[in-house]
């Protein structure tokens, strides 16, 4: 039995155990989730979506097994055991080509989870709940469980082939869209009971269909809507009686919980409610990154105060450049005039900035950040001043004064959040 199917059985005993995902490729933020799941004793569950690494390279220029390669290198130097590295896939299914037609987009969809499985992927998230061209709006249930139940067919073959266990799944047809931001302003409606469970009666049927009884033992998450998302300003926070009823719902189901997505920017007392109402799967990405920036920012407006303006970085200046250079991460998704764009841009809790980081001109201008600082005894006053809570530890020596370990302790703050939401009751690792 995997980590994760014992923590679901340990939740059904009444443990209110829960893992985090983290739903990121940046290294900084692994770094980070590392050293979190160190403090808290933890395994760490990593994610990268369709989006992020398929078997073309996806925007990160990785593919599964790169992406595989390059976490175990960044948990080999942080002294992060191999063993307690999972990984998993979300939204695998045909994200990516919704504009081909769905034998097109599920031919490359079967490429892709065969990519992912083989590479050693070991939760998988199978997610054909969005429409391809042709297809009726919104797919009914059936043909979401039949194109699941295909993907889960390839996914065992691939790992029978490759000599590995077979992997863990998430389903579910209420799915956010990758990378949250949702549009808050009609309101998030909660699941219906009845619709979580049409959910799982038509992928029962849809896997026993296809001869999938052993892999369907492996469900371990149904994909729900508990009532909680953000958009560029806002957040949903979560309200446990509105989700009641589902909460109630996944208990006749021994060997489930809930996976939430677009749990970002929620309170740490919502993240353990979260938890308690079986929620037990939290995902974060762009909370992360968005820490992850703010800091960033925060070492840039030191970096103003200390060095020559020649022999600056000039960070903020280069990430926006690059930004209305390559729109393409953000122009659909930031309206309103260019001024309230650009505050956007900067500033925005759906952080599309976080698609950026790893552009060469960025890249270049964080090497200069850091090396501008690291020369520098950077004065207690102007780390009070811009990250007030790393100038605590740092002041009482718990935290170095480096570019580099400021912007991480930053994200390890958010994320520690997470670690003890899952952890008040949880499962030694």
């Amino acid at each position: 039995m995997s980590y994760l199917q014992s923590l679901i059985h340990a939740h059904h005993a009444g443990h209110a155990a829960g893992i985090t995902s983290v739903c990121c490729t940046n290294a900084h933020v692994l770094q980070a989730a590392m050293a979190v799941a160190l403090q808290y004793g933890s395994p760490l569950l990593v994610e990268a979506t369709s989006n992020q690494v398929d078997q073309f390279g996806g925007y990160t220029g990785m593919r599964p097994a790169d992406f595989v390669a390059y976490v175990h290198q960044l948990a080999d130097n942080a002294g992060f055991p191999a063993g307690r590295l999972i990984l998993g896939g979300d939204h695998l299914g045909p994200n990516t080509w919704q504009h081909l037609p769905p034998n097109e987009a599920m031919a490359h969809a079967r490429g892709l989870i065969a990519a992912y499985v083989a590479a050693g992927f070991g939760k998988i998230h199978l997610d054909c709940s969005m429409a391809c061209a042709g297809d009726p709006f919104p797919l009914p249930d059936a043909v979401v469980a039949a194109r699941s139940a295909d993907l889960a067919a390839v996914a065992e073959q691939a790992a029978g082939q490759a000599g590995l266990p077979c992997p863990v799944y998430v389903i579910g047809t209420e799915v956010p869209v990758p990378g949250g931001e949702a549009s808050l302003a009609g309101g998030i409606q909660v699941t219906r009971p009845d619709a979580a469970a049409a959910t799982l009666a038509a992928h029962r049927a849809a896997f026993a269909e296809r001869g999938l009884d052993a892999a369907w033992e492996r469900v371990i998450a149904l994909v729900v809507q508990p009532g909680v998302d953000f958009d560029h300003s806002t957040v949903r926070h979560y309200a446990p009686h509105e989700a009641a009823a589902l909460s109630a719902f996944v208990l006749e189901h021994r060997g489930l919980v809930y996976e939430a997505h677009s749990t970002d920017y929620q309170t740490e007392e919502a993240l353990h409610a979260l938890v308690r109402g079986h929620f037990a799967i939290l995902k974060v990405g762009p909370a992360a990154t968005h820490a992850l920036r703010e800091a960033w920012f925060a070492l840039a407006a030191i970096e103003d105060e200390l060095v020559p303006v020649e022999q600056r970085s000039h960070l903020k200046a280069v990430l926006e450049r690059t930004m209305l250079e390559q729109p393409r991460h953000w122009h659909k998704h930031y309206a309103g005039k260019p001024e309230e764009q650009a505050v956007l841009r900067r500033y925005a809790l759906s952080d599309r900035s976080r698609y950026y980081w790893g552009e060469a001109p960025v890249q270049q201008a964080l090497a200069r950040l850091q090396g501008n600082l690291d020369e520098l005894t950077l004065p207690l006053p102007l780390l009070s001043q811009y990250l007030p809570e790393q100038a605590e530890r740092v002041n009482a020596g718990r935290l170095a004064p480096r570019a580099a370990d400021l912007a991480r302790h930053k994200v390890e703050l958010v994320l520690a959040r997470y670690a003890r939401a899952c952890h008040a009751n949880s499962l030694p690792c």
